[in-house]
């Protein structure tokens, strides 16, 4: 049964006028792909999210800043046409399930200066305030801490899962959701999205990103940053790898392995408490039932992609690894890369890891059971995957 008016906190014309009116009135959105799933997620965040009235006044932010910055973007492209200028060169892109040492090898490399790299400060704010410099974007910076420290003194646990942190690399999926194809059930229950998702040309969400790092590499340019290719890091990808490799030709893929039965369990529960900050009837069954599947589909769909190329694009790094040797990893890695690894470099790495170290306080604490699992299931439904890469 369709939405009455009368109860629609999302109405998607409604959302463009708004973000319009923010900007003073700019109009050009850009590429019209967008707005399908503008639609299609507006429709599912009013009939199924199940969003607290905080959650719908996040979300509205969330949703209405996306389209903000969409428009704001455009217009820096239309005032300084030299961005889509800007070469990408072939990435490295890491990707495998969550709570599998991405985030970790990630921040890693991103300690090479040959590296671009997006810190989370460039993820939520891609856009230059109007009161900073492209030189100096002390703004965005300063809110990006203010936010963190927002988000960690209201769910602290939020910390154990993932190290928060405005100043360190994180992942390209939040630019991508500028293109609403993306991830949004990262944060609300959105079945009826996702499955729309699913049949959907995911092109366009690769084009916008691509878009986007040519604006982010123009501005640390003009902060007398020169790299020679872009390290990316995202779970994101596992499902769409066909597009990757065919809109990013030449990328390297660095996938990184881990038991399911140890990190499925733990994508739930991150997943439940994230989707916690939207709802307060946020199902944990339906948080690991809906990841457990997705990711069981994003493996399989990586699988195959890489048993149809030559498998040269692709290097294979195990969790217990990179949290035991992460420099032999490094070195692996680096091989791989056909890149040197000077001794500085390498000490530099080693006193992020030591500094890392000290910020993984507190556990995180979790059963497969808590959220409709168990290690069976699992076992089950990622056995073709384990038998690739764990056996």
């Amino acid at each position: 049964m369709a939405l009455s008016a009368a109860v629609r906190n999302f109405e998607p014309e409604a959302l463009l006028a708004e973000a319009s009116a923010v900007t003073g009135g700019l109009s050009n959105f850009g590429d019209a792909s967008f707005r399908p799933g503008l639609d299609q997620l507006c429709e599912s965040l009013d009939g199924e999210a199940r969003l607290s009235p905080t959650g719908v006044y996040l979300m509205r932010m969330k949703v209405v800043g996306q389209l903000v910055n969409r428009l704001k973007v455009e217009d820096w492209f239309k005032r300084h046409p030299e961005i889509a200028g800007e070469l990408i060169a072939a990435p490295v892109v890491i990707v495998g399930l969550p709570r599998t040492g991405t985030t970790k090898l990630h921040r890693l490399l991103s300690r090479d200066p040959r590296f671009y790299w997006m810190a989370w400060w460039e993820a939520i704010y891609p856009v230059p305030f109007d009161n900073e410099t492209l030189q100096q974007p002390s703004a965005r910076i300063a809110q990006a801490h203010a936010d963190v420290r927002a988000m960690t003194d209201a769910m602290p646990k939020l910390a154990a899962m993932h190290p928060m942190d405005a100043d360190a690399a994180d992942e390209e999926v939040m630019l991508m959701e500028h293109s609403f194809l993306s991830a949004f059930n990262a944060y609300a229950d959105v079945p009826g999205y996702m499955a729309w998702m699913d049949t959907q040309d995911q092109r366009p969400a690769y084009t916008f990103l691509k878009r986007m790092l040519q604006f982010l590499q123009w501005q640390k340019r003009q902060r007398g940053i020169v790299a020679q290719r872009w390290v990316l890091k995202a779970p994101h990808h596992l499902l769409r790898m066909d597009v990757l490799l065919a809109e990013f030709p030449g990328v390297r893929v660095i996938q990184t392995h881990r038991d399911p039965t140890s990190s499925i369990p733990s994508i739930g529960s991150f997943i439940h408490t994230l989707w916690c900050i939207y709802s307060d009837q946020a199902a944990a069954a339906a948080a690991g039932g809906s990841w457990n599947e997705l990711m069981r589909r994003a493996l399989n769909h990586t699988m195959q992609v890489r048993d149809r190329g030559d498998g040269s694009a692709f290097f294979d790094v195990r969790f217990v690894d990179t949290v035991k040797n992460p420099m032999d990893v490094v070195a692996r890695v680096y091989d791989f890369l056909g890149w040197s690894l000077p001794a500085e470099l390498a000490a530099s790495m080693r006193n992020w890891l030591a500094e890392d170290e000290k910020a993984h306080q507190g556990g995180h604490a979790y059963t497969a059971q808590q959220f409709g699992l168990s290690d069976e299931q699992i076992r089950r439904d990622f056995a073709a995957y384990i038998e690739r890469h764990l056996s």
